[in-house]
């Protein structure tokens, strides 16, 4: 989608629009049944909403192509992910809050777990709790590098963020982790001759966390994923003519909303907490982004159970939502995270749109089989779902004479 078309087309209203967000909800069947998570799970308002609305299956990014989360969020909000593209490592300053400068270098890190051969063994050091990740980022803070000023923050759990700051700085970095298990981390390397003098401090903060955290069990190692610089993009409120509030609990989707020019809310972890967030402030915004992040959290873990549990989390609370009257409702998720892969994939991902005009079709059940033959299509670009959203939101006007 064209952001300076839509922009032109778009008229005031005083419609209330959310987007529920469900975090990497696309599954893939397992064997005893053949049934998906979403299939699988107790979905009774879900389908009620499948069966009164319009569904489908819709691409974050193109055929074929597994999606980042950034990726994967930035298509929903309207934004080409292709062409609009920014580092993990930015999204999680913003997402705590951090002052990000314009000639900043932020990264994303991960504690892991190495084995005696230095091989990867645990992406994620077991989850660690964020209180270990506080104590071992004040470790980390003490390495000084030449010519820089650097910033190492707790996020969450076992992520936390490297900024560097100076000048002659480069985001144009290779990822360290290798993003699999059973390999070593790889070495900081830059897509740019421009990115030498940042890929060295890098490899120089990497040797000396890792003499830091040797004897630290189980983050006895990092990884780094999406070095960046801050871009500056047209926020919702000025392409859409939205007041956009966020509601999300993990920084990484704080950061991107921020980005993206939203007001992002205090809200608690617990989905019924999202939801109180959400009824304490309806008056306030005419777009709510919604997001939960377990469902995707689970898929990565192989929990096929709990993913499911955390579905019919959302699908109890649906009925809350329906008492506030908004005039369109609109459930997917960013990318699929099958439990039977426990990563993220390519599949196409369900994707639920309720409105009083929109067209219904025959699907009955939110699920991937079921969204497969509604009336959105079997592969819709999910750049195109907030057009139509604005449309059954009556906020665009007719195009041409």
């Amino acid at each position: 989608m064209d952001l300076d078309f839509i922009k032109k087309l778009i008229k005031k209203n005083d419609t209330k629009i959310v987007m529920i967000v469900m975090d990497g909800i696309g599954g893939l069947p397992r064997e005893e049944d053949g049934l998906t998570e979403l299939e699988t799970a107790d979905t009774p308002n879900l389908d009620s909403l499948a069966a009164k609305g319009v569904c489908g299956l819709q691409q974050p990014v193109a055929s074929g192509i597994t999606p980042g989360s950034g990726p994967g969020h930035l298509a929903l909000f309207g934004y080409d992910p292709v062409k609009y593209q920014v580092g993990r490592g930015v999204l999680s300053a913003l997402g705590i809050g951090f002052d990000l400068k314009p000639e900043d270098v932020a990264a994303r890190g991960n504690f892991c777990t190495i084995d005696e051969n230095g091989v990867v063994v645990d992406r994620r050091a077991g989850r660690i709790p964020t209180e270990k990740n506080i104590e071992l980022c004040n470790m980390l803070k003490g390495i000084e590098l030449p010519g820089v000023d650097v910033f190492v923050e707790t996020v969450k759990e076992h992520r936390f963020l490297l900024v560097l700051r100076g000048s002659g700085l480069s985001g144009d970095l290779i990822d360290t982790d290798p993003q699999r298990v059973g390999e070593k981390p790889l070495q900081p390397r830059g897509l740019s001759s421009e990115a030498g003098k940042t890929v060295e401090l890098v490899r120089r903060f990497i040797d000396e966390a890792r003499t830091l955290l040797r004897n630290q069990h189980p983050a006895n190692m990092i990884l780094f994923r999406g070095f960046s610089k801050k871009p500056c993009w047209p926020s919702m409120t000025e392409v859409f003519g939205l007041n956009c509030a966020a509601i999300a609990a993990y920084p990484m989707y704080r950061g991107l909303s921020r980005l993206l020019g939203m007001h992002v809310l205090e809200t608690g972890q617990a989905i019924k907490e999202e939801f109180d967030t959400l009824e304490d402030n309806w008056d306030k915004f005419d777009f709510f982004f919604l997001h939960v992040k377990k469902t995707d959290s689970y898929g990565e873990d192989g929990d096929f159970v709990r993913k499911v549990k955390v579905i019919e989390e959302v699908d109890r609370e649906i009925p809350r939502l329906l008492g506030l009257k908004p005039d369109v409702i609109i459930v997917t998720g960013d990318h699929s995270t099958p439990s039977a892969l426990k990563f993220h994939s390519w599949h196409p991902v369900p994707v639920l749109l309720w409105s009083k005009y929109c067209r219904a079709d025959n699907v009955k059940q939110f699920g991937e089989r079921a969204c497969i033959s509604g009336g959105l299509g079997p592969r819709i670009p999910a750049v195109d779902i907030m057009p139509i959203v604005l449309a059954n939101a009556k906020r665009l006007e007719k195009y041409g004479a």
